[in-house]
């Protein structure tokens, strides 16, 4: 299949296909006589692994790691788990941390009485220091 049934198939652009061969996570197909790249099922397999990753809050770099695991087909679960466990623990802090601001901001929020006077406490929030 060419590039464009590619995205198609995965259901992303072009230019997301294109980046990835930049990057070397997606590995350039072979080329038919008349110059087009054909990919195949394992082309689609991988595109589809990187997206999912990228969905899963996965960094390039961590998507690097677990595909160098996968092509060197001698991974283990334990590897596996170890690269997960440490995006799961990124994921919680991030989502600890948006909890704190999601709280102070609320706080903040329900102080402001919508007065039309010059006072207001998300602004002075915003100006004060930490």
């Amino acid at each position: 299949m060419k590039r464009g049934e590619l995205a198609k198939k995965a259901c992303c652009n072009i230019e997301t296909i294109r980046y990835y061969e930049k990057i070397g996570l997606l590995n350039d197909p072979p080329r038919n006589e008349s110059g087009y790249r054909i990919y195949g099922v394992a082309h689609q397999q991988r595109l589809r692994f990187i997206l999912r990753g990228r969905e899963l809050g996965f960094s390039i770099e961590q998507l690097r790691e677990l595909l160098t695991l996968v092509d060197g087909g001698s991974y283990t679960c334990a590897e596996v788990r170890e690269l997960t466990k440490e995006h799961l623990d990124t994921i919680r802090e991030k989502i600890s941390d948006l909890q704190r601001l999601e709280q102070t901001l609320a706080t903040t929020f329900a102080e402001c009485d919508s007065r039309q006077v010059p006072e207001c406490p998300v602004i002075d929030a915003l100006l004060a220091d930490r």
